[in-house]
């Protein structure tokens, strides 16, 4: 170092603003090292670096002036300045450290050592860029949770001796249990994003009153917890000789600055439920307990009372305008907080990226619990993935949150400063843009200048205020529907404001207003509610008066309106995102079903938002995992939870499925595959739910070797066989679920669990479970309705069959109808070996050789029977009717199966009647019309389903349809001999 000609050559790289600081640290360094008799640590390489981390951070530079030591520690071979360490890393490092500290003097003196050592660690590898910003922000947090955790856990130790140790009121049939407080970190502190000069923002609280066990010195809990968070406070936070630890900021604490300085969990929670506001809820998204993993039973216990007060259990529209008023705080701060010199306060600055973020969390995060985490970055690409926010918005925000958080740095790093305002020294300024990689100040000005625009886009145009900019509706103009509400105006006005927008029936539509007013719910709802219905009614009449039939839609969406008088938050919904109004208006113009469903679960009014995912249903494997994943959220102990998540699941995939076929998006034959598939989804998980809590009670069947067995979607030994329009993978909207159910064990084995019963009762009783999941009424409504006549024997039979009963029923007591279902039966869930086992008995029963005219007439008996029970002919029972096509496409499987293999490969009709169409298993008879006729027949039931009693089709509406379908009919069992 002493070496001049090496000193210059190595100066000759930096500019000249700050070669002089950096000579004179390099003498000084030298002289310390020189003193002490000590040879200059490391080679040419590490001195390189560790003068490049002078110029550019004045920290590290006076910590080795200051403690040269620091050098010869960085210079060894296992040096931590080239690599990370760990979590758990800085708390081995500093528990030797606190080891063999006796007093608190000398407690604060290890941690001030160990701060100022691994933040110049940190800060170096950051500016030489050995580190990148995830590396480096975990580091300074894990720096900081091991330092507040270990000065936590020495002092209580302390105060133990002191006071004895803080225990609970002992319950009744129950020991008093030892307290302990817990840490909560909050903002960057609780993200793990702590920047090289963060202050820390903490809460304290412990589990519940009491006093502590000293028998001559006993205190309070209350106060025993106060003063040691006093103290660690003054531990942490107080300047010495040796510096300081972290600046503490406890002004986040319930009641702020005026509140208690620790609450037990009763009162916090009391707090948090009765007086915590929006912003609040804002700051706990990024609430950890930073020393949850000493107590995990209490953390958990603490983070159970946080999460529903921040996070509602469905998205939360409500909180949008405290949202907007929070934004608008924001903005108004800009100039009071240092304008555009901030780089995180001020006009596109950090602050407007994290609230975007914080923001969708709030809204989402209590439907969506993937969104309950900290990290920002990692947020925002759930936000991304997940389509909360569009891709572009994420990778730019992304892209420009790293490079406001270098900056930050390399404005920091200088003097281990909490500050993010530009430095007002040109040498500073031109020290910061020199760090960053930049020729100049005035290139970094630039750069800067464009990132942070790309910021103030995306927070203006997020949560836009449409009172202030409403552009997709015309609310605004025409009549002053707000006005005409409020004054409770006449016929006359009413009249005149619809007819102005559109409205067919304008006396109809007024009528059906004022019986709005004078519902019960109405006259119920508190001045809030009342507010947000009045915004939301000129938007709804405007979106309305957009459709076909304004009155007739009208009629339909108020409804829908009466449905969630209780729960006014979708009315926010609603009116804050008018494209998907206009869409669910669109959509209940079309079919009453769509609106009715809606009402029956609002809670679905949140797939209207994003019309991409609207009107792109996922692949069956993608329902499966979609819902799986719901589940996984879940307790498994849960029942009901879990029966809820199963039917909002599959009212919203009905409503997107109905959105496609109204759009046009998907045809018939998708359809049914859409609705199959997500029966085949919830079954298999009702199936799931049901054996795992079978096997919890009553272990598992002993015919089966427990290292086989598994809780998986199929359940060992068991199968639920689909048949109707779920084997035939024909499901409509009102679809019922026909099914059998068998199994394969030993009927008189008995079960392994504490509570055994025999393998038949276990498998019936899980029948029997499997039922209740689907068919019971919840909040949410039902599942599916079941019918498990088709089962051998009927309504009198078991609910569940032995696959070996099932085949011999088949084999010697079936009817030649039953062996016409089986045609349409298919393993829809099930143990895979035992679905083998199905498939095999179907084939062999379907490919028997038969007579076929006898054969033919019994077919047609039981259709003539069909038509004398059905209560209409409509176009399913009508003649030339989809029965009729269905019972040719059966009757050919059943008569040239025997020939024909591949005739029992399918279980829907279409495919079904082309291998009957490709072997001429009918000769010169042509079933080509029968296939577009079941489409055209099946379509139509469709869209029955969706109009309900209005404009639905009959059979006499397709002559021509069902006069080829008859055609066929009797050249098949009329006209041969």
């Amino acid at each position: 170092m002493k070496d001049e000609k090496r000193m210059h050559a190595l100066l000759d790289a930096y500019p000249e603003f700050i070669r002089a600081p950096l000579k004179n640290a390099m003498i000084s360094v030298a002289e310390s090292f020189q003193k002490q008799s000590i040879d200059v640590p490391g080679g040419e390489a590490f001195y390189s670096d560790i003068v490049s981390a002078w110029a550019r951070s004045d920290y590290v530079k006076d910590v080795c002036v200051r403690h040269p030591e620091i050098l010869v520690a960085w210079a060894k071979s296992n040096s931590t300045l080239y690599t990370d360490i760990s979590s758990s890393g800085y708390v081995a490092l500093l528990a030797e450290k606190l080891s063999v500290a006796d007093d608190e003097a000398a407690m604060m003196k290890a941690l001030r050592v160990f701060r100022r050592e691994q933040m110049a660690r940190i800060m170096a590898r950051d500016v030489l860029k050995l580190a990148d910003l995830h590396q480096t922000l975990a580091n300074v947090t894990a720096l900081a949770d091991s330092c507040v955790v270990l000065a936590l856990n020495w002092l209580y130790d302390k105060f133990v001796e002191k006071y004895g140790r803080p225990m609970s009121k002992a319950k009744r049939g129950q020991q008093a249990e030892q307290q302990y407080m817990l840490v909560i970190g909050m903002g960057k502190h609780g993200a793990r994003e702590l920047n090289v000069s963060s202050d820390i923002d903490l809460i304290f609280a412990y589990p519940s009153s009491g006093v502590t066990d000293h028998p001559d010195k006993s205190i309070d809990n209350q106060l025993f917890f106060v003063r040691l968070g006093q103290k660690l406070i003054q531990v942490l936070d107080q300047i010495n000789g040796d510096g300081f630890v972290f600046r503490v900021d406890m002004r986040l604490r319930p009641y702020g600055d005026s509140g208690a300085l620790v609450m037990n969990f009763s009162s916090f929670e009391d707090y948090y439920y009765t007086q915590g506001r929006e912003w609040e809820r804002f700051a706990m998204i990024k609430a950890r307990i930073i020393n949850a993993d000493d107590h995990p039973v209490a953390a958990d216990k603490l983070m159970g009372l946080i999460r529903p007060f921040v996070y509602r259990k469905y998205a939360d529209f409500s909180s949008i305008q405290a949202l907007r008023d929070m934004k608008r705080l924001i903005m108004s701060e800009v100039h009071r907080k240092g304008g555009d010199q901030n780089i995180k306060l001020g006009r596109g600055g950090i602050r407007e990226i994290e609230f975007i973020a914080q923001a969708c969390q709030l809204i989402y995060g209590g439907r969506d619990a993937a969104l309950q985490q900290t990290g920002l970055m990692s947020v925002y690409q759930l936000l991304k993935e997940k389509s909360y926010l569009p891709a572009e918005w994420v990778d730019n925000l992304l892209e420009n949150y790293i490079f406001l958080r270098n900056l930050e740095h390399a404005i920091q790093s200088l003097a281990d400063q909490q500050t993010q305002l530009i430095p007002a020294s040109s040498d500073s300024r031109e020290r910061v843009a020199w760090s960053m990689n930049f020729d100049s100040w005035q290139a970094l000005e630039l750069s800067l200048k464009k990132h942070r625009d790309s910021v103030n886009h995306y927070f203006e145009a997020f949560l836009a205020d449409p009172e202030e900019a409403r552009q997709d509706t015309e609310s605004t103009s025409g009549p002053d529907i707000i006005s005409l509400w409020r004054s409770n105006a006449g016929l006359k006005d009413w009249q005149s404001a619809l007819e102005a927008i559109g409205f067919e029936s304008s006396e109809a539509s007024f009528k059906l207003l004022q019986a709005l007013r004078e519902h019960r719910l109405y006259s119920l709802m508190s001045s809030e509610a009342r507010q947000r219905f009045e915004t939301f009614l000129p938007v709804l009449l405007h979106s309305v008066a957009h459709t076909k039939t304004p009155s007739k839609t009208l009629e339909r969406m108020l409804d829908l309106v009466r449905s969630i008088m209780g729960r006014t938050v979708y009315f926010v919904l609603l009116y804050e995102n008018p494209k998907a109004l206009r869409q669910l208006c669109h959509l209940c113009a079309e079919s009453p079903w769509v609106s009715k469903h809606i009402a029956k679960s609002p809670v679905i009014l949140d797939e209207l938002l994003d019309p991409r995912t609207l009107f792109q249903p996922p692949q069956k494997t993608e329902l499966v995992d979609e819902l799986r994943q719901q589940m996984l959220r879940i307790p498994e102990d849960d029942l009901e939870a879990q029966m809820n998540c199963l039917r909002t699941f599959k009212q919203s995939h009905m409503l997107r499925v109905a959105a496609s076929e109204i759009g046009g998006h998907l045809p018939l034959m998708k359809v049914s595959d859409y609705l199959t598939w997500l029966a085949e989804a919830i079954l298999g998980q009702a199936v799931n739910i049901a054996w795992r809590t079978m096997q919890a009670k009553h272990g598992l069947p002993s015919s089966k070797q427990e290292d086989e067995m598994s809780q998986d979607i199929s359940g060992k030994g068991f199968a639920v066989i689909g048949y109707g329009k779920l084997g035939g993978i024909e499901l409509g909207y009102g679809s019922d679920l026909d099914m059998v159910f068998v199994y394969d064990a030993d009927d008189y084995g008995m079960t392994t669990g504490d509570k055994p019963i025999n393998n038949q009762t276990f498998y019936v009783r899980l029948g029997q479970r499997i039922i209740h999941i689907l068919s019971a009424q919840t909040t949410q409504g039902i599942l599916y309705e079941t019918d498990m006549r088709l089962r051998p024997s009927g309504n009198s039979g078991m609910l569940v069959s032995s696959i070996q009963a099932f085949e011999k029923y088949q084999l010697n007591d079936a009817w030649t109808w039953e062996h016409q279902a089986l045609v349409r039966a298919r393993a829809i869930v099930g143990d895979p070996q035992l679905v083998d086992k199905f498939n095999v008995i179907r084939c062999r029963i379907l490919s028997q050789s038969r007579d076929i005219d006898a054969l033919r007439l019994e077919v047609k008996a039981m259709r003539e029977k069909m038509k004398a029970n059905a209560r209409h002919l409509d176009i399913k029972q009508g003649d030339g009717g989809l029965i009729d096509i269905e019972f040719i496409s059966q009757f050919g499987v059943l008569a040239y199966a025997a020939d024909y293999p591949e005739l029992v490969e399918w279980t829907d009709n279409i495919r079904i009647l082309d291998v009957l169409s490709r072997v001429k298993c009918f000769g010169d008879v042509s079933l080509e019309p029968l296939e577009s006729a079941y489409r055209e027949l099946r379509s139509a039931l469709h869209r029955n389903s969706l109009a309900e009693d209005n404009g639905r089709s009959a059979i006499e509406d397709f002559p021509d349809t069902t006069q080829q379908v008859e055609g066929i009919w009797r050249q098949l069992f009329e006209e041969t001999a």
